[in-house]
C-alpha cells in the first residue's frame, strides 16, 4: 500500500493558484531525502529520493494554501515522521470558518485513500501523474 511521504509547495501559478504535490510511497520506512535530518527544517528538507517515489498527485487551482513542516524554524522534517506534527496544515484564513468546517490536515504515512477522502470532503480532486519513472 503506498503512503503519503511529502507535500510539496510548488508556489502559485501565474493565476496565483497555490500548488503543491502530494508524494507516496510503498516504503515509508526507508524513504529518505536530503536535508531531512536538519533541525530545525528551515527549508532545507527537499522530496525524497526518486527510487522511493510510488506515485505523485497534484493539486492545482486552488486557493487553499498550506504551512508545510520543511519550512518549520521550530520542527524537523523527522518530526513529522515520528507523528509529532503533520506535513502540512492548512493555514487559517478570513474566508474559511473552521468552527464549521473540518481543518485539512496531512500526516506523514497516511494512505492515498485518507487523503483523497479529506480532499473530497471539500469538493477536491488530487490529479495523479499518470507514470513515475525512475531509471538507475
Amino acid at each position: 500500500m503506498i503512503r503519503l511521504v511529502y507535500v510539496n509547495g510548488l508556489g502559485p501559478n501565474y493565476k496565483g493558484d497555490n500548488m503543491y504535490e502530494f508524494i507516496f510511497s510503498d516504503d515509508i520506512k526507508n524513504v529518505w531525502g536530503d536535508g531531512w535530518e536538519a533541525k530545525p527544517s528551515n527549508g532545507y528538507p527537499k522530496p525524497p529520493e526518486m527510487e522511493f517515489i510510488k506515485k505523485v498527485g497534484l493539486l492545482k487551482n486552488t486557493s487553499l494554501e498550506f504551512e508545510l513542516v520543511q519550512n518549520s524554524d521550530f520542527f524537523s522534517f523527522m518530526d513529522s515522521m515520528d507523528d509529532v506534527v503533520s506535513l502540512a496544515w492548512e493555514k487559517e484564513n478570513e474566508s474559511v470558518d473552521f468552527t464549521t468546517t473540518k481543518r485539512l490536515v496531512f500526516r506523514f504515512g497516511e494512505s492515498e485513500q485518507e487523503v483523497k477522502d479529506k480532499l473530497y470532503e471539500r469538493d477536491i480532486v488530487l490529479e495523479f501523474e499518470k507514470k513515475v519513472v525512475y531509471e538507475n
